[in-house]
């Protein structure tokens, strides 16, 4: 199963075409190729590696929270991914 995923862009290397974001703790490089104007502190939806849509602040968190609740009810919900928002 693949999900869109929320995370907040924590630095871009338009030179590379990657983007470095946060993923409510855990760091990962995402491409930005369908989103190259893409700038550190905004939250960015991410498919398969790709950074495919901008994320407004408040529907960031309003998914972060629900996906918190989420785990609150089902720990081990994703195989045990865990996503704390900020």
């Amino acid at each position: 199963m693949c999900l869109a995923t929320i995370a907040k862009v924590i630095e871009v290397d338009p030179s590379k075409g990657t983007a470095w974001v946060d993923f409510g703790g855990v760091k990962r490089e995402a491409r930005i190729d369908l989103m190259p104007d893409v700038k550190p502190g905004e939250y960015v939806l991410i498919h398969t590696g790709f950074i495919i849509e901008r994320v407004d602040e408040e529907t960031a968190k309003e998914i972060l929270n629900a996906w918190e609740e989420v785990f609150k009810v089902e720990p081990d919900a994703m195989g045990g991914y865990y996503y704390p928002g900020d």
